[in-house]
């Protein structure tokens, strides 16, 4: 079958008619070979989720380690964000030329390698470094996890497969704050890297016990070579100059002023060339309907700011609160509680209900969270940190299913995986994009914060000059005094600044509730045998 199509491109009308025939599935598995199929898929999942928010509350440790500050330190997670999007256009045109079974467990192997490579790291640079190369290999595990598990269970199941694996994926978000915390303040942060090594080894090893026959047919393709270096160009330019502009102060800097030229025209011959190649790395064409383009708009918007914000409050709470890695994980652990009990619920029910009520639903949680977070002040209690939190849990839980639903809906199987990967691409860029993004504005909005506080202690603000007054008192020096009121003013203008972005992203998640309305309703299950498989390829 797989000479047939080679030889003979489905697109051509002379080819034969076994050609545009595709190869029948492989049965669904049963008994415990479904169990442990389930679990190894899952367990490299879980690895990849993992990784992307485990160094999260690690990032003080890590900052101080290397003798970098902490907003340099965002890197370790850009880094892995930007090389993970730029490889995962690639995992279409990497499972036709090796196979979706070869594929997967070469990337948890590489994943393993690159993740002891982390740990191993002396300089920032050399651990930036071995996160963009297990970034670059994670791209495929996600997007394939998915495939296989898919092709796992029966077509009337295929909720609940979608289920299990968001499941994984929203434990290993709560996991990993918790997790890196734990690690950082009883072990030290490259174990955060090194317990990936087990992990990984054994849904390697697993993975090929119970997939290396049921292995995807095998074609040579020509790779859009040109397309993948100005993909590269475009995405990381821009990336480096969201993360070094605060440092380089912008376009006063000559330097971004290259990057954002390099990153503008990058990006229109990305385009040009994308629409007119044979074979393009990223199948633009896909954002011609109507779906794809306002479901992954959406869904990578909304996904950039729960991402930016994931990242802004356990740094808020330890460099500004006094909280420990393991606290600041603490503080974050509970949305798991919610988003694990609602996720089964969703899965089974999300070709029935209109997903855009679930999704508006996603979206009006993630708006009470941020908008919770915004009241949030220096004698915020953590039992108070902790109530949007859980209350998350439900937001999550309706977000990714009903999204992902949406956006895929319509398209023919020939296309779902060039779809997949394609709406990956954006989410992943805007995930690392909305750290960058929320950092820097959270640096700039309290710098601005400071200079309105000390206008008002230079004017002779009451309440300052007592407390000012009440430190020499207590056996201060006038220096000791002003450098601890300085403190004081510091703490006070990054919760402030911390408050803004929570409310601008929570009037964000309301605005985006009109882009999911843009959509059109997927058929509901009842609508026959099609409608069960199209949410099975969902």
């Amino acid at each position: 079958m797989s000479s047939l199509s080679a030889s003979a491109p489905a697109s051509d009308p002379r080819a034969p008619q076994a050609s545009l025939v595709p190869p029948a599935p492989p049965p669904p598995l049963q008994g415990s070979a479904l169990v442990l199929g389930t679990l190894a898929l899952s367990l490299a999942t879980f690895m990849n989720v993992l990784d992307s928010s485990i160094a999260n509350v690690s990032l003080p440790a890590i900052s101080g380690d290397l003798g970098v500050s902490p907003v340099q330190g965002t890197w370790v997670i850009t880094s892995f964000g930007v090389a993970n999007a730029i490889s995962v256009p690639l995992t279409g045109w990497l499972t036709q030329r090796f196979g979706a079974v070869r594929l997967f467990t070469a990337s948890v192997l590489l994943f393993v390698l690159a993740s002891w490579l982390c740990g191993f790291a002396h300089s920032l640079e050399m651990l930036i470094a071995c996160r963009v190369l297990q970034g670059l290999v994670a791209g495929p595990m996600i997007p394939l996890s998915q495939t296989l598990l898919l092709s796992s269970f029966p077509a009337a199941k295929a909720g609940t497969a979608l289920a299990l694996w968001g499941m994984t994926t929203l434990v290993a978000p709560v996991v990993g704050p918790l997790l890196g915390g734990w690690i950082t303040d009883n072990v030290s942060w490259p174990w955060i890297f090194y317990i990936n090594v087990p992990v990984g080894l054994f849904s390697a090893v697993l993975t090929w016990q119970l997939y290396r026959k049921r292995e995807t047919p095998i074609k040579k393709l020509p790779i859009d070579g040109v397309g993948l270096a100005l993909l590269v160009i475009w995405v990381g330019a821009l990336q480096i100059m969201l993360d070094k502009g605060k440092e380089l102060d912008w376009f006063a800097s000559g330097e971004i002023q290259i990057l954002a030229v390099a990153a503008a025209v990058g990006f229109a011959f990305f385009v040009a060339w994308e629409l007119t190649d044979k074979h393009p790395v990223v199948d633009l064409r896909l954002f011609a309907r109507r779906n794809f383009i306002f479901g992954t708009a959406t869904l990578s918007i909304g996904y950039g700011l729960f991402f930016g914000n994931v990242v802004l409050l356990p740094l808020w709470l330890q460099q500004w609160m006094g909280y420990t890695a393991t606290d600041a994980g603490m503080a974050l652990a509970p949305v798991g509680l919610l988003a694990i009990l609602l996720s089964p619920v969703v899965g089974k029910n999300v070709a029935r209900v209109d997903p855009r009520k679930i999704g508006t639903f996603a979206f009006l949680m993630f708006a009470l969270v941020l908008w919770m977070r915004s009241n949030f002040t220096t004698q915020t209690d953590f039992a108070t940190i902790m109530v949007p939190t859980i209350l998350q849990g439900a937001a999550l839980a309706c977000f990714f299913i009903p999204l992902t639903t949406l956006t895929l809906s319509g398209l023919t199987p020939d296309r779902l995986p060039a779809a997949a990967g394609l709406s990956n691409f954006v989410r992943i860029t805007a995930g690392a994009m909305g750290t960058s993004i929320s950092t820097t504005l959270w640096e700039s909005r309290a710098t601005l914060h400071h200079q309105h506080m000390v206008e008002r202690l230079a004017q002779g603000d009451p309440v300052a000059t007592e407390a000012l007054a009440g430190l020499q008192t207590a056996g201060l020096t006038p220096q000791q005094a002003a450098f601890q009121i300085n403190r004081l003013i510091d703490q006070q203008a990054f919760t402030r600044a911390a408050d803004d972005i929570f409310l601008a992203s929570a009037a964000i998640f309301l605005l985006l509730i009109a882009g999911i309305w843009l959509t059109r309703r997927p058929p509901k299950l009842a609508a026959g045998a099609a409608a069960v498989d199209a949410g099975g390829a969902h």
